[in-house]
């Protein structure tokens, strides 16, 4: 039998208890490593991008993980909310593989995510992008959820330096040569200093930081204090920084985070950056992942790159009121309508 439960100490306030769903299990040979875990599900990641208001659902056999999945959970203006928390690009279930035949490894994947998910405590309103290694979202479909699909673009990891130039396209090319002959790239001295910019650029922009500022700084620090991530700055011929991206990896791939630019920087100085990192995730034998986009400008700008086209679905579920309440603001505030934010570019 499979024991699954959440973690009482965080579920408190829900009243989630632990309990007991029987399912078969064939084999308990679990593999190495669990499918589609990322820096995403990392417990000290979630701890800072949710002030520590997140939980786990797990799936056991005997003292075997087979599947987890962690949720935050929120309240707002009186809705019980579990969507992604700033920065965290993508969650969802953790699944440890068996080893089986296809048709049996996919029964055992449905059925420890179906336990994974009937653990969810209510919430009016759930969202989670799932890692783009999960492949399909049946389980998620069969209980109620609505699943759409969205894109990144990834290089992989079993690519060349030489071959990722040769797949880029002949504009993206240029633009990156043309930096290098006024730009040098070096790491930003401290998160401190790449957060103060990439707020400073926002201000010039009149626009707010959609990943709450003292959660970036907070999430900053921790993957350059971690060696999970790094910070990469453009300089100019006088040594100002003039734009800078955000990098986070884990065993699988490295993701290109975030990035900010001064308004009067050279056009091609993200590309330079972005170059930079993926010739240095090809070095650590990681895929390089662009970790998405929702605009076609961000679209058109990350293809150039010559990535591979990858789905990231999404599982939705909402509560009828919750759907009302959504439609009517968006009608009142058109902008609302998106809880994304694409890379400052």
């Amino acid at each position: 039998m499979f024991n699954t439960f959440a973690d009482e100490k965080k579920d408190a306030r829900f009243g989630l208890k632990g309990r007991v769903v029987p399912l078969v299990a064939e084999s308990v040979r679990a593999l190495a490593e669990p499918a589609a875990f990322s820096i995403f599900h990392e417990p000290w990641w979630l701890d800072i991008a949710t002030g520590g208001n997140w939980s786990m659902a797990k799936v056991e056999h005997g003292k075997q993980l087979l599947g987890q999945m962690p949720y935050c959970c929120n309240r707002k203006s009186g809705w019980r909310i579990s969507h992604l928390p700033p920065l965290t690009h993508t969650l969802g279930p953790v699944v440890t593989p068996l080893g089986l035949d296809d048709s049996r490894e996919q029964h055992h994947r449905h059925a420890v995510t179906t336990a994974l998910i009937e653990q969810l405590p209510h919430f009016d309103s759930f969202h989670q992008l799932l890692d783009s290694r999960i492949d399909d979202a049946l389980a998620f479909s069969l209980q109620g959820f609505a699943v759409s699909v969205r894109y990144t673009f990834q290089i992989s990891s079993a690519c060349t330096v030489e071959d990722a130039w040769a797949r880029m396209h002949s504009k993206t090319r240029n633009v990156i040569r043309g930096a290098r002959k006024s730009l040098t790239v070096e790491p930003v001295d401290t998160p401190d200093k790449f957060v103060q910019f990439y707020d400073t650029n926002l201000l010039e922009r009149s626009r707010k930081n959609a990943y709450e500022r003292g959660v970036m700084r907070e999430l900053v620090n921790a993957f350059v204090e971690r060696k999970a991530g790094r910070l990469l700055g453009a300089y100019d011929s006088h040594g100002k920084l003039v734009a800078a991206i955000g990098l986070v990896w884990d065993q699988h791939s490295m993701y290109y985070l975030m990035s900010s630019r001064e308004a009067g920087a050279h056009s091609g100085a993200i590309s330079l950056l972005v170059w930079t990192a993926i010739q240095q995730a090809l070095e650590r034998k990681l895929t390089f992942d662009v970790d998405g986009f929702y605009s076609l400008g961000t679209c058109k700008f990350l293809e150039g790159f010559g990535g591979a086209l990858k789905q990231r679905l999404c599982v939705e579920r909402a509560s009828t009121m919750f759907a009302v309440a959504r439609i009517l603001k968006r009608r009142l505030v058109p902008d609302s309508a998106t809880g994304f934010s694409s890379p400052n570019l």
